[in-house]
């Protein structure tokens, strides 16, 4: 069982261009059981340089709940149905919880295959 102090659990933040895709990403990462839980916050306004260019745009923020041995799993599949080039995936460790929950996390991704 993670504890507080075990990274096991990571959060891996991830932008969506509107409130659809977000939600059709969201409910696949947690049907695949990539992720425990995903919160989705909209309103997320982005100024960011690509292709030479500073750009800015709305998008919905993704907060993913995952656990270290399935991030690597969770990345491929966020690529893999993100309409983005250069889809956002950052992983942060746990550094810290209520271990009730970091367990939580941990069987909700566990992969029964």
């Amino acid at each position: 069982m993670p504890t507080p102090a075990d990274p096991r659990v990571r959060l891996v933040l991830s932008t969506c261009p509107d409130a659809r895709t977000a939600d059709t990403l969201a409910t696949a990462l947690v049907d695949e059981r990539l992720a425990a839980c995903v919160n989705v916050l909209p309103g997320i306004r982005s100024v960011y340089r690509w292709q030479g260019a500073v750009e800015r745009g709305e998008e919905v923020l993704l907060l993913i709940k995952t656990t270290a041995d399935r991030q690597d799993a969770l990345v491929e599949r966020l690529k893999a149905l993100h309409p983005y080039e250069l889809p956002e995936a950052l992983a942060v460790e746990a550094v810290g919880g209520l271990a009730a929950y970091l367990h939580w996390v941990a069987e909700q991704t566990r992969d029964d295959d």
